[in-house]
Parts: C-alpha cells; structure tokens; sequence
C-alpha cells in the first residue's frame, strides 16, 4: 500500500457450468419442437396440394388444345361444304338455272367459313403456347394432340365420395394443425404476467495468480444455487384483453373449419350433379350430330335440285358444325369434371384418367 493506494497486478479467471430450470411455467423447447414439426407438415400438405392444382391446370389446359385442334377441322369440313355449295351454285347461274344474287350469297358464305377456319388456327395456335408455358417448355415447340374422348359413364357413391373427401382432403389437416398453433397461442398469452419461479445450480471455479499459467494452480471452487421468483402486480386488465382476443381467434377458427367442411360437402354434391347432368347432355349431343348430319345430307340434295337458297343451306352447315362442337365441348367437360370430383373426393374409387401426351 502506498499513500492509501492498493496495486495488485495479477490475472484472474471464473470457470463454471450454470443449469437453470424455469419452475410453474409450460415448457417452451417442447412447444417449439411440436410447432416445428407442425410446419414440416404443413409444408408437405402445401407441396401435395400444389401437385394437384398442377395436374388440374395441365388437364385443362389439355383438353383446351384438344377442343381448340377439333375446331378447325370442323371449320375446314365446313368450308369444305361451302365451297362445295359455292361450285353448285355458280354452275347454275353459268347455266342460267339460278338468279346471279344465289352466287353473291354464297361468296360470302364461302368467305366466311373461310375467315372462321383462320380464326380458329389462331386460337389453336394461342392455346399451344398457353400448354407450353403451364408445362415450362419452350413456346414455339409444335405439337399434337391426341386423347380418347370416348365416355364410358363412371358411376360414382355421392355418400361415399362425400365421405372420402370429409375424412382425407389435406384442407381440413391443415385447419386441424392451425388449431393447435391457436391453442400454443393462448398458452402464450395466459403464461403473460404470469407467476413463474427459476432454479439455477451452478458448479464452477475462480483462478487467481499474478502469472497467467498459474491461474489454476489453487483454484478456488464457487458452487451457487439460487431459486428466483416473479410474482405479477398490475397488468391493468392486458392479459384477460389478450386471453379474450384468443377466444375470439379460435372461435373464428373453429367457424373457417365448419365452413370448409361444408364447402367441400357442396362441391362434391355439386360437382357430382354436374357429372350426372353430363352424362345426358352427352347422348343428347351425339343425337344431335346424327340428326343434323342426317338434315345436311338431305338438304344438299334438294340445295343441287334448286329447292332451297344458298341462305337455307348455310345455316344447314352451321347447324351440324354447331352441333359438333357442343358434343366435343360436352365430352370434354365430363372428362374435366370428372377430374374435379377425384380431387374434391381425393377417392380412389374413380378410375385415374388417361390422358396421352405426345
């Protein structure tokens, strides 16, 4: 000591394992571990249903090109029957068997089934290039369509479709698993201002020595244990605000969750109607084609006789050309339809649809 002064020039270190033990509170690791395997879940019901919606899009867009590929066939059959109308007629007037505006008549509707049949190669060409991009291939690849349109009537359990999509669409394991997460958050809130207490036990040593390598020759043990307590006084009225929030969220909750459920009971009831519907739609479609068929073919005799106008027998041809397309459109929408009903049902009582690719 000097003038009141102590010096005291040596090198000291603490070294020690500490353990604390949080007391009358939940277990937090444990909560944290369950939330992330409720993620990991979520993250592969994510996955699952982005698959499904990939394979609807592809459907889609499938049969989109194959309607948009029949349709100008159609147009071209149809422009085939105009010119074939258009050489009839024009012998006529050359023969002075028919009046010359018959011809006029069916130039424009020569040059309309012409313009129709542009028309849809455009729009064949556009749905091409929408398939190629939902498929991530290069646009201007060309390709061509080829799927068995052919119904064979599936018939399909509404109570056990209903059932199958009740039990195992991954929508509603993904409402059960933020139901839990609702339920970790009201045991967060509640554990607010909460009365907790804190065990720590620690064993360790201090080394002191005016010598760094001497630090521990005699060391001097420090063992310590200390329990803590919190105890809350005022909150002024956040916790119960905050528990009663969470109420509110999980009965908002709980309300989604009915909802879902009944959606997707309505979407399959719905969807199922629709098939039915299809099915009659279908018969009715192909019955229409034979018939209008059958009235072309008739009518372009009595169109070669002079019977009817060139304007009589073009809407003879549109009529079969229409007909057509509603049956392709019809035979199209039971195949997509039927698709909807395996991804609302996620059943496996419908039979996979076949769909090739080139």
């Amino acid at each position: 000591m000097t003038n009141g002064t102590t010096t005291n020039k040596a090198f000291s270190n603490d070294l020690y394992v500490q353990l604390t033990q949080p007391v009358f509170t939940y277990n937090r690791r444990k909560m944290e571990l369950k939330q992330l395997e409720f993620q990991l879940e979520n993250a592969h019901i994510s996955y699952a249903l982005q698959r499904l919606n990939i394979e609807q899009q592809i459907t889609t867009r499938f049969y989109q090109v194959y309607f948009a590929q029949t349709n100008p066939e159609i147009s071209r059959e149809e422009y085939q029957n105009a010119l074939q109308s258009y050489e009839i007629i024009k012998n006529k007037v050359e023969a002075d068997l028919a009046a010359r505006v018959e011809l006029y008549r069916a130039e424009v509707n020569l040059a309309t089934a012409r313009s129709s049949l542009e028309e849809r190669q455009v729009a064949l060409a556009n749905t091409k290039e929408t398939l190629n991009q939902t498929l991530g291939i290069d646009l201007t690849l060309d390709h061509t369509i080829f799927a068995e349109v052919n119904i064979e009537p599936v018939e399909i359990d509404l109570a056990k479709a209903t059932e199958s999509g009740l039990t195992s669409r991954l929508e509603l394991r993904q409402r059960e698993i933020e139901g839990a997460e609702l339920a970790f958050d009201m045991i967060r809130t509640k554990a607010l201002n909460e009365f907790k207490g804190e065990v720590s036990l620690s064993v360790g040593i201090t080394g002191d020595d005016r010598k760094f390598t001497n630090i521990y020759e005699t060391p001097t043990r420090n063992p310590r244990v200390a329990v803590s307590f919190t105890v809350p006084l005022f909150d002024w009225g956040e916790k119960k605000a905050r528990i009663r929030a969470q109420e509110i969220a999980r009965h908002i909750h709980d309300l989604d969750a009915w909802e879902e459920k009944v959606d997707i009971e309505l979407n399959i009831h719905q969807t199922w109607r629709n098939l039915e519907n299809l099915k009659s739609q279908i018969s009715i479609a192909r019955q229409n084609v034979e018939n209008a068929q059958l009235t072309y073919d008739l009518n372009l005799v009595r169109y070669r006789e002079g019977d009817i106008t060139g304007m009589e027998m073009n809407q003879f041809q549109t009529q079969l050309s229409n007909t057509k397309i509603s049956y392709t459109q019809a035979l199209i929408n039971y195949k997509v339809e039927l698709l909807n009903m395996k991804i609302l049902s996620l059943s496996t009582i419908l039979r996979p649809i076949r769909l090739l690719y080139p």
